[in-house]
């Protein structure tokens, strides 16, 4: 059925020959001609049709080569070819993992530490596919690791070995490659291989045209009328794989590996807590990770009742899903029970500090899907106020704010993201004068510096970033804003988030001088650049909050928990304490939603005792810092900002 659904009918008749080369779009940078050559040149050697080539290696990096790093799964080059052995034996760590997973101080820290690398054991087929590629080419693995042009070359062999291990003939027409195109895809299920095809014959349909990481310009010219021959799939020999127990759209392929919720140790339980999720409590976040470990490792660690969990888990390879716990119960993943009780949490295969361990377009892909459907099912705003990173989730109280988590970090692409979503981050309002701005820098030119990827205090590669710098005056000399949450200055190092904002992020202007703006960020004025040649942030239309008259400050919440005379007997009562911050007189700051102060009191594996507790006061979700937070609706007003 999985495999069925994936299967959507594609209209037209079948496509001509392959079209020639189409000419490199007018642009700065150099001619594109380089890899234009390398893609027509592997075609023609390899009798693969090159418009298809295009289609697959765009899936696979969107053309880019990343200077011959290798992504989160080992993959090298435009075709991301894998040779995990070598890519990752070394995989740096992220951070301290400090964080508690439960994030409620009703219960002990359920402390866990990120995998280190990739599992033990055989690697995969769909891991290795560069020394097949090197077997099939000549050619050694470090030119395919690093040599674009034979980078694609060798997937245009592991392309024509699939055709012909099917018994299809090397056909100029790329409807006839829909088999080859599935088991290029290293999946070992149907279902997967399906979902990666599928979307390879959609970027044939629609076209792409992008400018390459190498400055580069490249184009794939349209082609509506490509119809694949779905029927090859049944020849694959790829195992039928059940989605069964699964909520997932039928547009990605999703397995059921369930989490365990069973009684260990002293009277303690894993885990996860049973709900009764959306009706209490209700499903509002939807949490981006990523996993700082390989698939086959994190599999076995979400099926350990004593670590920790989360809902899904998605391969970079191929975009393939795994569900572990059900919307209706409360997963173990965001460092914030208030934010965990009502979220899904999503852990994509990858790596914060390593830079060019990217993520590939399959993965983004499959997650947007997942997200479209979670956000329709529950009611989630797709918005950066209700689809968080994993850094932009608060500490719930003081004395966790410092060990909060800071993936998926700097180099994961939210802008992309959001444009799959369908709702790309464009202007609301006609001018950013007094009124907010959303953050949306160009990804592949903002690249700002940082530092710790590898060795504390020492520069990472060059990078595109989604992140945007701040500073405490119109000068990049002046000192970086500072978090006090964080108990130290603060630095340019890749998990320190003090001092910058994410794309999609919005912010009440404060001040603008030339090409600065500045926003209110943190209780401060804080300032980035802003040029209106190449702008960092795009103007907006929203609701502020800001302090009561009469009130010089107030304060600023973790979670947003009840007042203690909403608790029934039996249920102890919640501490509703403020963090370090305060929102300062005169300050604005974007609001999310308006909700009632609720906690959910699950701290035994018996779900009896269970409750949701929901209180009379009243919050305001806003866009403090580089996290969000909350204030009480008591303490502020809101009013609309100038559009």
């Amino acid at each position: 059925m999985a495999s069925a659904a994936l299967l959507f009918p594609l209209l037209g008749a079948a496509s001509p020959a392959d079209a020639p080369a189409p000419e490199a779009p007018a642009g700065g940078g150099s001619s594109g001609q380089d890899l234009q050559r390398a893609f027509t040149a592997a075609a023609a050697e390899y009798h693969v049709p090159r418009s298809l080539l295009l289609g697959v290696s765009y899936l696979q990096s969107r053309w880019d080569a990343h200077d011959g790093a290798p992504s989160v799964t080992g993959g090298y080059g435009p075709m991301h070819l894998t040779d995990a052995r070598t890519a990752l034996a070394a995989a740096p760590h992220r951070s301290e993992d400090a964080e508690d997973a439960r994030g409620d101080s009703a219960r002990p820290p359920r402390v866990a530490a990120h995998l280190r690398g990739p599992s033990g054991g055989q690697l995969p087929a769909r891991l290795r596919t560069l020394p097949k590629a090197a077997e099939l080419t000549g050619l050694s693995p470090a030119e395919l690791r690093t040599d674009p042009a034979a980078n694609i070359k060798g997937g245009a062999a592991l392309l024509a070995a699939a055709q012909k291990q099917l018994g299809e003939p090397l056909s100029a027409d790329p409807a006839d490659w829909y088999g080859a195109v599935a088991r290029f895809s290293g999946a070992d299920d149907s279902a997967t291989a399906a979902g990666y095809a599928n979307d390879v014959y959609a970027v044939l349909r629609t076209g792409e045209k992008r400018t390459t990481d190498t400055g580069e310009p490249l184009a794939l010219a349209a082609r509506p009328e490509v119809a694949p021959r779905t029927s090859q799939l049944r020849r694959t020999g790829l195992r039928r794989a059940s989605a069964a127990g699964t909520e997932c759209p039928a547009t990605v392929s999703c397995e059921w590996i369930p989490a365990p919720y069973e009684q260990f140790g002293d009277n303690d339980y894993g885990n996860h807590d049973l709900g009764d999720r959306p009706a209490a409590p209700g499903i509002r976040y939807i949490v981006v990770h990523d996993t700082e470990g390989g698939w086959g490792g994190v599999l076995d660690m979400v099926q350990d009742p004593t670590y920790v969990s989360w809902n899904y888990s998605l391969r970079s390879t191929d975009g393939h899903i795994a569900q572990h716990v059900k919307a209706k119960d409360v997963a173990w993943h965001a460092g914030n029970w208030y934010v965990n009780a009502k979220s899904v949490g999503l852990e994509h295969e990858g790596f914060l500090a390593r830079p060019d361990a990217w993520y590939t377009e399959a993965m983004y892909r499959s997650s947007a899907r997942l997200v479209k459907y979670l956000a329709a099912r529950y009611g989630v705003p797709l918005d950066r106020q209700h689809i968080l990173g994993h850094d932009t989730v608060p500490g719930p109280t003081t004395a966790t704010v410092s060990g909060m988590h800071t993936d998926p970090g700097p180099y994961w692409d939210w802008r992309h993201y959001f444009e799959l979503l369908d709702r790309p981050f464009t202007a609301t309002a006609r001018k950013a004068g007094g009124g907010l701005v959303t953050i949306r820098p160009d990804y592949s030119a903002n690249q700002p510096v940082y530092t710790g990827c590898v060795t504390k205090g020492e520069p990472c590669a060059a990078h595109g970033s989604g992140a945007v710098r701040l500073y405490s005056d119109h000068d990049e000399k002046s000192a970086l804003i500072k978090d006090v949450g964080q108990g130290s200055a603060p630095t340019t190092g890749v998990n320190d988030i003090s001092s910058r904002v994410s794309t999609g992020q919005q912010y009440a202007v404060a001040d603008q001088w030339g090409d600065w703006t500045a926003i209110w960020f943190l209780g401060q004025k804080a300032w980035f650049r802003n040029p209106k040649g190449h702008p960092t942030a795009v103007p907006a239309a929203g609701q502020v909050i800001t302090p009561k008259d009469g009130r010089d400050s107030v304060p600023v919440y973790g979670r947003a928990y009840p007042e203690a005379s909403a608790y029934p007997a039996g249920v102890p009562a919640q501490t509703v304490s403020p963090l370090t911050y305060t929102l300062p007189r005169g300050q604005k700051y974007v609001v999310g939603d308006k909700v009632p102060g609720e906690y959910y009191y699950a701290v035994t594996f018996a779900t009896g005792s269970h409750r949701v507790v929901t209180g009379k006061d009243l919050y305001y979700e806003i866009q403090y810092g580089h996290r969000v937070a909350f204030v009480r609706a008591a303490d502020v007003t809101l009013t609309p900002s100038p559009s």
